[in-house]
């Protein structure tokens, strides 16, 4: 088969004046791409890389595919993630992953929050901040952290962003406001540990093993939280994660359940947070989730006994029989 590849590249992002320096963190990077594109090939596909939404725009009246492999993460507006599957689905061109009402709706961490909230999944309690100078609720119970409303990769998320006060507060929200221009998300902060699960398929989708995330040497978190500067360097994926069957069935349970109350497609990854007490939270569920070799579905990979190229092999092959491309085997 053809397959496109949407995506977006860290190398390719042009930094304009007043961007924060974690403007391009959804981006991929060119190996990434690389290494996806030569696992598809490997399974005797021809692969037409397209990249961002730009070049998909200019290339849609004589874009000649199959499938297109989308992990572009779009441009401006909380809608962007969305922008790549509406262009696709205007044009009747079969796509993987989520369609754009799921990638709008997730991007948003409030309107997510609502849909988990209306589902009965756990999440953390929370508030909306247009201007630093807002009234705040009359019972805030601290700490709280302070985050960016639709922004994904840990984006706007720094060690400040855990709050102990109303001024601390107030003044952590002006600069995400003034950064990010957009409005804040207040969750109230849950001290624990932290940990992520990967969702693959449709007709059920499956939890794959709970991944936990280790910051600074250290599995018992407390105050300690991932955000940007951990990407790249104090933060790592430990699989098996090591917890006891009761909350590892909870997890996944409720991994899939986020997956399904969003309508996610083919493959996801929803974040967690489980305080002192054992009660786990949905933080979020990204439907475009890192695909590098580093991250949660490559180390995933090598738990379950697959290469890199096997697992990106086997989101495909979830994205082709959930359009009818090929059988769906027993």
């Amino acid at each position: 088969m053809i397959i496109g590849m949407t995506y977006d590249l860290k190398t390719e992002y042009v930094f304009k004046e007043g961007d924060p320096k974690d403007a391009n963190a959804e981006f991929d990077h060119p190996d990434t791409v690389g290494i996806m594109a030569e696992s598809i090939e490997a399974a005797g596909h021809r692969v037409v890389r397209i990249g961002h939404v730009g070049n998909l725009i200019r290339m849609l009246d004589d874009l000649r595919v199959d499938l297109v492999f989308n992990i572009a993460e779009g441009s401006q507006g909380r809608n962007r993630e969305a922008q790549v599957p509406i262009l696709l689905e205007m044009r009747g061109i079969p796509f993987s992953g989520s369609d754009g009402l799921t990638q709008a709706l997730t991007l948003d961490k409030l309107m997510t929050k609502k849909v988990l909230i209306s589902e009965g999944i756990p999440t953390p309690r929370f508030f909306e901040i247009h201007r630093a100078e807002d009234p705040l609720p009359n019972d805030l119970s601290f700490p709280l952290i302070v985050k960016p409303r639709f922004e994904g990769s840990s984006k706007g998320l720094t060690e400040k962003s855990v709050v102990r006060s109303p001024e601390e507060l107030r003044e952590q929200a002006a600069w995400v406001i003034r950064t990010y221009r957009q409005p804040v998300l207040v969750e109230e902060f849950i001290r624990g540990n932290e940990f992520t699960v990967a969702v693959i398929g449709n007709d059920p989708p499956e939890a794959l093993p709970v991944v936990r995330i280790q910051i600074d040497g250290k599995n018992e978190l407390g105050d300690l939280f991932y955000h940007f500067s951990r990407i790249a360097e104090g933060a790592k994926y430990i699989v098996p994660a090591g917890i006891e069957p009761g909350l590892d069935r909870k997890l996944k349970e409720l991994a899939v359940r986020t997956f399904k109350a969003v309508e996610c497609r083919d493959f996801g990854r929803v974040d967690f947070r489980v305080d002192e007490a054992g009660n786990p939270y949905v933080l979020e569920i990204n439907p475009l989730p890192s695909l590098s070799t580093e991250d949660v579905f490559g180390i995933l990979a090598g738990h379950l006994g697959l290469t890199y190229g096997d697992m990106i092999r086997k989101l495909l092959k979830t994205a082709l029989e959930r359009h009818g491309l090929v059988a769906v085997h027993a």
